[in-house]
């Protein structure tokens, strides 16, 4: 090994644990943030929310995910919850679903970084940065490769973000190296993964290059359509009745999911109802008018979501979503819940 490798194993030996909310049941800590005041006491509020969901034997859960959280150490946690029937949907960035969850999937591995050293270094090392956590980009280059390779692999024709991440989840049952990968597990329970702006991602480099390489031999190409996602999710919101959103982050997946409501009027279905529950947890602030995406209460305003059964929750996902998914968990109100599988209704 050369100085240059010895550096970059040095700077990737620590890998991110995820947690597992199977391990440690935090039902009596979130019952005593509910006597607490600020964000402890939001957190129980919304802990009850999204158990008020589970208990609902006409809602369907959506879980919508913007941020590095994935990659951070939840992405074990959302793969508990859809392997459990805890969620019927999910709507994501990109980056959580395949620059993440897919390539994890893959064998690949986040790490920690024990130090921050200058990005510039990190550039000439090939490694990647979310904030403290570090990605080996030659690893994430063989993500966009495989990308490629299933995108080679399918008919010429438009497909959904749902289709073509469907189609991820069985090439991950055939030659994945993770068991608890969420894209794996929704394609064997059919939860169907929507990523409206799914080319924001590490996903984004291989569908151009297979577009590219088709055009210079002359054949056709897959392309992807972000219309039909708006469409397959509009119809799931259409049959599925009463629906909970439980949203880390907010930005394209929680504007997304609640459009859903407002298409469904349009397309003459005025009986449509808005989503009954909603929960978001979010760091981002309200004074630049948006809070990514809009308030719950602000939403209401156009006819998304219902002002009564609602919690904004101002913390960082990773240290409040383990608690309200091990709380949840361990209630056990999942273990009655009629499994739902949107995506089949596709077949």
């Amino acid at each position: 090994m050369n100085d240059m490798s010895n550096r970059k194993a040095e700077l990737l030996s620590t890998t991110v644990e995820h947690i597992d909310i199977t391990k440690f049941d935090a039902r009596p800590i979130v019952d005593a943030m509910k006597k607490m005041s600020f964000t402890s006491r939001d957190l129980g509020r919304a802990t009850d929310i999204y158990n008020q969901m589970l208990a609902d034997k006409d809602c369907s859960i959506f879980l919508v995910i913007a941020g590095s959280t994935s990659a951070g150490g939840c992405m074990d946690l959302y793969a508990e919850l859809l392997r459990n029937n805890m969620i019927d949907g999910v709507v994501a960035t990109g980056a959580s679903i395949v620059d993440m969850d897919f390539f994890e999937g893959l064998g690949h591995k986040h790490y920690q970084a024990l130090e921050v050293p200058d990005d510039d270094t990190l550039r000439s090392l090939l490694i990647d940065r979310i904030y403290d956590t570090y990605i080996d980009e030659e690893q994430l280059q063989d993500c966009d490769h495989t990308i490629l390779e299933i995108a080679n692999s399918l008919e010429p024709r438009p497909y959904s973000s749902r289709e073509f991440i469907r189609e991820m989840g069985k090439y991950l049952v055939e030659n994945g190296k993770k068991e608890n990968s969420l894209v794996k597990l929704a394609y064997e329970h059919d939860v169907p993964i929507f990523c409206p702006a799914f080319v924001d991602s590490s996903a984004g480099f291989g569908l151009v290059k297979h577009q590219v390489d088709r055009a210079k031999e002359g054949k056709p190409y897959m392309v992807l359509d972000a219309i039909a996602d708006f469409r397959e999710l509009t119809d799931i919101k259409i049959k599925a009745g009463v629906t909970g959103l439980l949203m880390i982050g907010g930005g394209v997946p929680k504007n997304f999911i609640q459009d859903t409501v407002v298409c469904a009027e349009i397309l003459g279905h005025d009986d449509v109802q808005v989503h009954k529950y909603a929960v978001q947890i979010t760091v981002a602030d309200v004074r630049d008018g948006a809070c990514s995406s809009s308030t719950l209460q602000e939403a209401a305003s156009w006819g998304k979501v219902n002002t009564g059964i609602e919690q904004m929750v101002f913390a960082e996902a990773g240290s409040v979503m383990p608690l309200l998914a091990s709380d949840a968990y361990h209630r056990g109100l999942w273990k009655d819940r009629v499994k739902r599988r949107w995506g089949a209704s596709f077949d």
